[in-house]
């Protein structure tokens, strides 16, 4: 294979490492509902039944500033999409998402698989055991390669065990960069997974796992998320990743609603680059107009 311009482009890595702030996409739940995705309804079968809208996806938050866009991927287990009945069709699925994002991707971006909870515990909390687990990632995360992708993202996770054998089984099985977040919610005695894992601890065991940035996402808004990143950074002078939501959702009127607007946000965003994250894109409640604020406040 000749040598091509993606294989000369810095890698995020590198980019990170001359000192670059890398700003990440916005949610993909909610860019998918707002366009049709049923609710209780399966994100990644849009890979294959609605690719001009997952394609588009990648091509609005590119255009709004992205270093970086994340697969529609994120229940693409065997565990997840077997509740959909589609656990035969994992490579299928996470080879399209990655192929849908690289087809919107100018030369100088990249495309992260997203890598979510298998919404499984392993043995003997639950049925399933950690070689089963690990396969099923390693499943996974060979497709999102295979579809281009440049890195994964193993996020929005709780259990140490669950984050770790993701970890290695992206290093173990591909080149590729390895990202990894948990979600940590704000309690009396401070951040805690709801699996009990404190900040300091999840980010020990993510790096000591292999993986090449650490960090958080989900689960707050822009003001927790500054405050959660600021006691990380305390913890680790390693590259950090927030991936912040909206806010919290509340219902009205029957719609699930995000009330923290781009430029609230942007302005935390601000914070988040003075406490030296590394990385930093939206969650839930997210869109384009917030990553475009954000890319606004950061680049001008």
């Amino acid at each position: 294979m000749g040598s091509t311009a993606a294989e000369k482009k810095p890698s995020i890595l590198d980019r990170l490492g001359a000192g670059e702030l890398l700003i990440s996409d916005g949610a993909t739940g909610t860019y998918l509902q707002q366009r049709g995705l049923e609710p209780g309804g399966c994100p990644e079968e849009f890979n294959f039944s609605h690719p001009e809208i997952v394609r588009g996806m990648a091509r609005d938050y590119f255009e709004a500033g992205a270093d970086m866009v994340l697969t529609n991927s994120f229940g693409g287990s065997k565990f997840m999409l077997g509740k959909y009945g589609y656990g035969d069709r994992v490579r299928e699925f996470n080879r399209l998402a990655a192929e849908h994002a690289r087809s919107q991707a100018p030369e100088d971006r990249y495309v992260v698989g997203s890598v979510g909870p298998t919404g499984e515990f392993l043995a003997p909390l639950g049925e399933v055991t950690e070689t089963e687990m690990y396969d099923a990632f390693v499943d996974q995360i060979t497709a999102l390669a295979e579809g281009g992708a440049d890195a994964v993202v193993i996020e929005t996770k709780t259990a140490l065990e669950e984050v770790a054998l993701a970890i290695k089984a992206a290093k173990e099985n591909t080149d590729l960069t390895v990202m990894a977040t948990m979600v940590f919610d704000k309690g009396p005695r401070g951040y805690f997974t709801m699996m009990g894992v404190t900040p300091e601890a999840g980010l020990n065991g993510m790096l000591e796992a292999g993986a090449d940035v650490v960090g958080t996402n989900c689960g707050n808004g822009i003001e927790l998320m500054v405050e959660l990143a600021g006691q990380m950074r305390k913890f680790t002078d390693r590259y950090l990743l927030v991936h912040s939501n909206a806010g919290i959702p509340k219902i009205q009127k029957g719609e699930i609603v995000y009330s923290e607007t781009p430029e609230f946000m942007a302005e935390g965003f601000k914070k988040l680059a003075g406490i030296g994250v590394n990385i930093m894109g939206g969650c839930c409640g997210t869109g384009p107009d917030h990553i475009r604020a954000i890319h606004q406040a950061l680049r001008g």
